[in-house]
Parts: C-alpha cells; structure tokens; sequence
C-alpha cells in the first residue's frame, strides 16, 4: 500500500471491507465501501453478528440506495458516516438497438409467439422470491385490460416454479419465459418491450438495493411499473420514467399499466430515457462519489 501512496482505500462491497477487522496495522488513509443491499441483509447470523465490527472500521460508506443507507444504520453504521449515491452507466458505449418492428419479428420467430397487436411488458433480472415474478403471474396479470405479453428474460431458483405455475394457469400463450440471454438478445428484448415492469415483494433478509435493470430498460425508451419499496424509490421518478405502485397492490398495478398505454405511453417513454441520461450517466454520477471521497481527506 506505500508503493501506491493512496488516498482513499475503496472496497467494492461489505463483503471485501470484511478483512478491514483483522489488518494488524489499520491504513492511515480513509477506508470506504460501497454497498449494494444484499451485503447488508445477507440473512446469515455470524455475518449479521460481524457488519458492526466493519462498520467501526470505515470512514466512510457509500451505499447505492437511500434504503441501503438506512439498512446499514440498522446494522451498527453510524448516519455521519454513510451517503447515498447511485449507480450509473456510461452513455458513451450506448448500444445501437434495432427498430421495434424488426425486435418483435426476431422475438416472434425466437420463441414462435404472436404479438400481433400485442403490447409486451417486460421483466428482466434473476428470478428469486423478491423479484415478485410469481405474485404477478398469480394475482395481477389478469387483471390488466390491454392484450400484453409478459416476456420474462432471466433464470434463478425460482424459475422452474414459475414455469410450472404458468403451466398450470393455462398463460403459455401470454407468459414467454426466454432463460438466460446474450447481450445481443437482451438488446432486443429491451427494444421490442412497451413497458418494463418490476413488482417486487418484500422478502426477509433480502431486498433491492437499487435496480439497475431499470436503467437498462429506461434508456432504450422503456417507462416501468414497479413496486415502491427499497432501492427502487431511488430510480422511479413517478410520471417521469414510469411509476412506483404499492408493492403487492394487483388492482393498482393492472391500473397504472393499463392507463400509460391508453394515456401516455410515447410521451413516457421519451422522458424515461431523457431522464436516465441526465440523472444516472457516470459524467453526473462520478462527481458526486470524487467529491464525497475528497471531503473524507479535509
């Protein structure tokens, strides 16, 4: 560490600050860490027992969703030493996306499904109980007036239990599970979607630290529905890149889905990716983090 001369020692997660305890001799430079929400909650009792020993140890803490920062005071953090800041993408290696019509072409003949005058909502991310990809399938999906296709890109733990589920409710047709996909895919599913939905559930020990597929979904011109709990308050802007609906509310969710795409869905999703290119683009975002990290020397 004298051969670098640091400034700052930055760990990628609690997980790695974990060693800070047992270095004999402490760095004389501000230790932080960023953290992302399940190396908070990780439900495990020795690692629950240990975070305030980490804590203790840091400066600083950047964690990446105002819930994080308040899941990390629970856990011993002192409120002085931890800031909130978000995730960001680089806008400069924005992938060129294909037209709509050629992604739903491609998705037609990948999966052999119709969606002639179909609209597509569109979940990605890994399939577990938090995700809520089950509690949708159950209790809202049938309550949406519009003829959608709810096109699940992922795999999981979850993801045979959901397979039978759709099975069993007869929503094949209505229901595409695609598994894992390759960039160049998820690309396309991304460009062929009208409307990302997320509709987590709370799940003990387990939470959204911030949700970074909403990002992906709101710069390919994507507007979401997602549940407003957790990191997800930190991304939705409502009425700007979508809207934020009580978690587990099926009639509220079927309501706002149906009311973008007979209200205001082109409008949506022009703002959506306006916003995100504002807001979470790394030139905004890194500031932030070098200025809060320059203020721990001061």
């Amino acid at each position: 560490m004298k051969h670098f001369n640091p400034d700052v020692v930055l760990f990628s997660s609690m997980v790695t600050a974990g060693v800070l305890p047992f270095f004999i001799k402490k760095p004389k430079v501000p230790c932080v860490t960023i953290n992302h929400g399940q190396d908070v909650t990780l439900p495990v009792r020795i690692y629950q027992w240990y975070l305030p020993c980490v804590f203790k140890n840091l400066k600083g803490v950047i964690s990446v969703s105002s819930a994080t920062r308040e899941a990390s005071i629970q856990r011993g953090m002192k409120p002085e030493t931890g800031v909130a800041l978000p995730n960001g993408f680089d806008a400069s290696v924005e992938e060129k996306l294909p037209e709509k019509d050629v992604a739903r072409n491609i998705l037609e003949e990948k999966f052999g499904i119709d969606l002639a005058d179909k609209k597509i909502l569109l979940t990605v991310g890994r399939q577990v109980k938090r995700k809520g990809h089950q509690w949708f399938i159950e209790e809202a999906i049938s309550k949406i007036k519009t003829d959608v296709v709810y096109l699940i890109v992922g795999d999981g733990p979850e993801h045979e239990t959901l397979k039978r589920i759709r099975e069993e409710m007869g929503l094949q047709d209505k229901v595409v599970m695609t598994g894992k996909l390759s960039s160049e895919m998820l690309n396309v599913c991304y460009s062929a979607a009208d409307l990302f939905v997320m509709p987590n559930i709370p799940v003990e020990g387990d939470m959204e630290g911030f949700g970074i597929v909403l990002l992906e979904a709101n710069m390919s011109g994507v507007p979401a529905v997602a549940s407003d709990l957790e990191g997800i308050k930190d991304v939705i802007e409502q009425g700007v890149n979508g809207y934020r609906v009580p978690s587990g509310d099926s009639e509220k969710f079927a309501d706002k889905i149906d009311y973008i795409f007979d209200n205001e869905l082109e409008a949506l999703s022009a703002k959506s990716k306006e916003y995100v290119l504002k807001t979470f683009n790394w030139d905004t975002v890194v500031d932030k983090y070098v200025q809060y990290l320059k203020n721990l020397n001061e």
